[in-house]
């Protein structure tokens, strides 16, 4: 049955929310209001951050403000890969050394465990099946990058990271064209939504005082200004991700980028006897424009990959909904992987925004002289990295505060980092918009040509982003 005589659901926030309904929203602020720290952004950072302070210090007056409710954005729109990558690794070897970059990638490798942890001691089953990652190159060109990747992987102290040439890559899921794969154990698939449903619920438990539909419009020093009064605390923390831009004096953070996904029909046990895929590893390439997927614990793939890259002025969408044209390519994607698969049904499409940073660094900071204090700027990266960012600003108010001293975890060279604002419009436009169309025309000249040596536009594109 194809996808075009029964069209798929066109955002409705995700897929996730579809599967497990969408939360009752909680009762939005009511007026003035004061708290010992408030927390702007109800994602997996600002959850995070709330359990773990409210865990650490059980008297702290902890208020949660979300604009729309918990989960809304990247935290319930993401692929499910909670896995131990972090963006900026590699420019924070160089600015602070080698042995520090390590430190942040034992940390990430921990976090995965972390996570499954925390999420199995509150009781939240959020369809965790730990099959690691597995990353595949299906040309010349992408194999080669895959092995560099993997050796680079190695020299960060990941030790049990595994290389395999086209049969062992087989023998795990039977992607066309597969000639290599490197898989890491520090992966797992999971439900975006109902962990994220999970965690709100456990935070809500402790003691949190979280308000939904409550739209904070400016953040200043010890208050978080919203249409319907002001909180005022000591230390006020940003957990907004891709949505920082619509915040007062943040257009330009943090850019807004697109990611779009689509969910397939339940397959049938043939087509998985086609697909193999038995270790439930979350899945990636090596291209360009990458795409990533997984397979569901209901017998989906859930797959997704750039459509539309940015939207000018740094827009969102709309609850989700993404361009036909997006969801056709996804489609292409999905069936160039699996030609079994073509006539499979998709039954959902939706997209959100994750943060990026000028540099494209993950970051997490608390101005000692002011109280703000923020994390984010995950690179698509954030359902593991937010765990990490949410027990770091903990210490960091704790330190702060004089509750505790430094950790390990304040120490990370991800803490303080400065980065520059992204370009005024039109520049930002344009920009992304080129970088993009650049990393898919290296992509297709690598397929047409079988070379071996990556494509001269790829790192073109990368040094116009700011991304090496």
């Amino acid at each position: 049955m194809s996808s075009a005589a029964h069209g798929p659901v066109n955002g409705g926030i995700s897929f996730w929310f579809a599967d497990d309904g969408l939360p009752a929203v909680r009762e939005p602020l009511t007026g003035d209001a004061s708290a010992d720290v408030v927390i702007v952004g109800g994602g997996y950072t600002g959850l995070w951050t709330a359990y773990y302070l409210k865990k650490a210090a059980p008297f702290l007056r902890i208020t949660v403000l979300e604009q729309r409710f918990c989960g809304y954005g990247a935290s319930g729109r993401n692929g499910g890969w909670l896995y131990n990558g972090v963006a900026g690794r590699d420019r924070y070897a160089r600015l602070h050394g080698h042995e520090a970059a390590v430190r942040l990638q034992r940390a990430m490798n921990d976090t995965v465990d972390e996570v499954i942890r925390a999420a199995a001691e509150e009781g939240v089953d959020a369809g965790v099946h730990r099959g690691g990652v597995l990353e595949v190159a299906r040309t010349p060109a992408q194999l080669a990058r895959l092995k560099a990747f993997h050796e680079h992987e190695l020299s960060y102290g990941e030790k049990d990271r595994e290389l395999y040439g086209a049969r062992e890559t087989a023998e795990r899921v039977r992607v066309a064209g597969a000639v290599g794969a490197t898989w890491t154990p520090h992966g797992a698939r999971l439900h975006p939504g109902k962990l994220v449903k999970g965690l709100a619920a456990a935070v809500e438990a402790l003691g949190v005082t979280l308000h939904e539909s409550t739209p904070v419009t400016e953040i200043r020093p010890k208050h978080a200004v919203t249409p319907y009064g002001t909180v005022r605390a000591p230390y006020v923390l940003r957990c907004t991700e891709g949505f920082t831009a619509s915040l007062k004096g943040q257009r330009r953070t943090w850019l807004p980028m697109n990611s779009s996904m689509i969910a397939t029909e339940p397959l049938t046990d043939e087509q998985w006897a086609a697909v193999g895929w038995e270790g439930r590893e979350t899945l990636g390439d090596m291209a360009h424009a990458y795409m990533y997927a997984q397979r569901t614990a209901d017998g989906r793939i859930a797959l997704g990959g750039r459509g539309v890259p940015y939207r000018f002025g740094s827009r969102t969408d709309h609850d989700g909904r993404t361009q036909e044209a997006t969801v056709e390519a996804l489609r292409e994607i999905l069936v160039g992987f699996f030609p079994a698969l073509a006539g499979v049904r998709i039954e959902h499409a939706w997209s959100g925004v994750l943060g990026v940073p000028r540099d494209w660094c993950a970051t997490v900071t608390l101005d000692r002289a002011t109280g703000l204090g923020w994390a984010g700027g995950y690179v698509g990266s954030g359902v593991a990295t937010a765990n990490l960012a949410a027990r770091t600003l903990r210490d960091l108010v704790q330190l702060d505060s004089g509750q505790s001293g430094p950790t390990e975890l304040t120490g990370l060279p991800w803490v303080g980092h400065k980065v520059r604002k992204w370009e005024p419009e039109p520049l930002r436009w344009l920009g992304v918009r080129g970088m993009y169309a650049t990393y898919r025309t290296a992509d297709r000249r690598e397929l047409l040509t079988h070379s071996a040596r990556s494509s001269r536009l790829a790192r073109l594109a990368d040094r116009v982003a700011g991304r090496h």
